[in-house]
C-alpha cells in the first residue's frame, strides 16, 4: 500500500514487517516501562509496542495522523495519542515522577540533531534512559562515528558525551512507503553522561566542543585562536599529550577534557 505523505513534515512510512519488529525488540523487556514514542505515523510500531509495553505516549505531529491513531488505540488505556511537535513537548511533564522511560523513533531529517540535544538534554536530566532510533544513514554514520574517521565531528563528540551508542542495522529505501532516496539506520543509546567523569561542566564543554569544530580542516589551536584565544595562553596550557598541529577531529574526549580543563580561568584575549 503507497501510504500519502505531508513532504514538509518528512514522512516515509515503514511498512517492513521483520524491521518494525527488530526496532522494538532493540528495546528488550518492556512489561514494566513506560515508552516515548516520537512520530508514529500510522502505528506500524505503535501497535506492536502498546501490546508490550506498561504504558505508550505517541506523539505525533500531524492532525490527521494524531486523529487516526487514537481512534485506533481508543480501547487500550495504556496508549496516549498527544498531537504535538516533540521539540515542544515538554517531556518532563509526559514522564512519570521518578521514572526515567525509553524513547523509539522514525526522526525526520530535517530535525534528527534538534531531537538528539533534546534527548541528551533529557538524558542528563535522568528523565531518558534508553532511546532506539531510526535515522538517515549519513546522519547516523556521524552520530556514532570514532575520533579519527572521516565523519567524527560535533555530532559524535556531543553524542559520545551524553550516551553509549550501539549501530544495529540499516534499512534500503524499500522498507519504506513512499520510499526515501536515501538508506536509514537504526541505532541503540544508552544515555550515560560523561561530563562528570571527564571532570568538565556540560555548558561550557559543550560550548568548548562547538568552539574546536568550528572549522573542520583548520587545526585545533586555528578553531581556539578564531575562538579568541592567544598563542601564549594555548601555549601555557597545551597537554603533552595532544600534537601541536591536531585536529578536533582526531581527538578522544579525554584528550579534549584536558585541555579544557586547562583553559577555564584564561580568558579569551
Amino acid at each position: 500500500m503507497h501510504m500519502k505523505r505531508k513532504p514538509k513534515l518528512g514522512q516515509n512510512f515503514l511498512v517492513d514487517d521483520t524491521a518494525r519488529h527488530a526496532i522494538v525488540d532493540a528495546l528488550g523487556d518492556l512489561r514494566s516501562r513506560t515508552v516515548i514514542e516520537i512520530g508514529p505515523g500510522h502505528g506500524s510500531i505503535t501497535e506492536i509496542l502498546a501490546d508490550r509495553c506498561h504504558r505508550l505516549i505517541a506523539l505525533e505531529l500531524d492532525s490527521a495522523l494524531a486523529a487516526e491513531l487514537t481512534f485506533r488505540f481508543r480501547n487500550q488505556p495504556q496508549v496516549q495519542i498527544v498531537e504535538i511537535d516533540v521539540l515542544k513537548a515538554d517531556l518532563r511533564t509526559l514522564v512519570p515522577e521518578g521514572e526515567a522511560v525509553d524513547v523509539i523513533g522514525n526522526l525526520p531529517y530535517y530535525i534528527t540533531s534538534d531531537i538528539l540535544l533534546k534527548l541528551f538534554a533529557a538524558g542528563s536530566a535522568g528523565i531518558v534512559s534508553r532511546a532506539v532510533l531510526m535515522m538517515q544513514r549519513e546522519v547516523a554514520d556521524r552520530v556514532s562515528a570514532a575520533p579519527g574517521v572521516r565523519d567524527y565531528g560535533l555530532l559524535s563528540a556531543t553524542a559520545q558525551m551524553n550516551a553509549q551508542v550501539e549501530h544495529l542495522f540499516t534499512l534500503p529505501p524499500a522498507a519504506f512507503s513512499p520510499p526515501p532516496d536515501v538508506y536509514s539506520t537504526v541505532l541503540r543509546l544508552h544515555f550515560a553522561p560523561r561530563f562528570a567523569e571527564l571532570g568538565v561542566d556540560a555548558p561550557g564543554f559543550d560550548a568548548f566542543l562547538k568552539q574546536i569544530f568550528a572549522q573542520k580542516r583548520k587545526t585545533l589551536q586555528n578553531n581556539l585562536r578564531a575562538a579568541g584565544y592567544s598563542a601564549e595562553q594555548l601555549a601555557a596550557a597545551w597537554p603533552d599529550s595532544i600534537p601541536p598541529q591536531a585536529r578536533a577531529e582526531a581527538l578522544p574526549l579525554e584528550s579534549i577534557a584536558q585541555l579544557y580543563k586547562a583553559l577555564p580561568e584564561m580568558k579569551p584575549a
